[in-house]
C-alpha cells in the first residue's frame, strides 16, 4: 500500500527516450561534419523561441500556428547566437505537393529573412547534397533578409500615461463609432488613449 502512496505522489513526467530520431540523429551527424564549428546546431527549438508575433492583442490567432511547434535543427552563430539558418526534415509527397505545415514554415522563416532548408527524410545523408540544398534556401531568401522587423513600427505602442502596454481596442458608440484605438489594458483606472489615424 505504501509504494502505491508513493506512486500516486510522484509527477507523471518521464524521460523521452530517445531524444532524436535515427533521421534526425543521421542527419545532426552530417551537419556537424559540414559546419565543424562555425555554426553551433541547436536540435528541436521551439518556434516560439525564435519568433515573435507582431501586435500580439491584434494577432492571437497567429498564435496557434507557432505553439508548440518546433524547427528541427536551428543553426546560430557561436559568438552571438543569433539563428543563421533553419534545418527541416520533410517528409516527401510527390514532386510538385507540399504540406500545408511546410508551406507555412518556408513562409515564415522566408518573412524572417532567415534562410530554411528542407531536406527530404532518409536514413543516410549525402554532405554534397545538403550543401546545395543550403545554397538553394540562400539564394531564395535573396533580398528578403532586409525585410528583418521593424521593431518600432511591428510593435504594441506603451501608454503615454502610466507606460503599461496598449491593446487595440473599437469604438462602440459616438461620432467614432466603427474606428480602432489602443486604449491602456490598465483602463478604466489609466485613461491612456493613443489614436489611430
Amino acid at each position: 500500500m505504501t509504494d502505491l502512496k508513493v506512486e500516486a505522489q510522484r509527477l507523471p513526467y518521464r524521460l523521452r527516450e530517445p531524444f532524436m530520431t535515427t533521421t534526425e540523429l543521421a542527419l545532426f551527424r552530417v551537419l556537424t561534419q559540414m559546419v565543424a564549428g562555425r555554426y553551433l546546431i541547436c536540435p528541436k527549438v521551439a518556434l516560439n523561441d525564435v519568433f515573435y508575433i507582431v501586435r500580439p492583442n491584434e494577432n492571437v490567432h497567429f498564435f496557434n500556428k507557432i505553439f508548440r511547434k518546433h524547427v528541427d535543427f536551428l543553426l546560430c552563430d557561436p559568438q552571438s547566437f543569433a539563428p543563421a539558418f533553419g534545418v527541416e526534415i520533410v517528409k516527401p509527397i510527390s514532386k510538385n505537393d507540399t504540406r500545408e505545415t511546410d508551406k507555412f514554415m518556408q513562409e515564415l522563416f522566408t518573412e524572417a529573412g532567415l534562410p530554411l532548408i528542407h531536406i527530404p527524410s532518409s536514413e543516410t545523408y549525402d554532405s554534397s547534397d545538403i550543401v546545395s540544398l543550403f545554397q538553394l534556401a540562400v539564394t531564395k531568401i535573396g533580398g528578403t533578409a532586409a525585410m528583418r522587423v521593424n521593431r518600432t513600427s511591428d510593435s504594441v505602442p506603451q501608454c503615454p500615461v502610466c507606460g503599461k502596454m496598449m491593446v487595440l481596442r473599437m469604438h462602440r458608440e459616438g461620432p467614432k463609432s466603427g474606428r480602432k484605438y489602443y486604449g491602456c489594458m490598465d483602463s478604466p483606472r489609466c485613461a491612456g488613449v493613443i489614436a489611430i489615424e
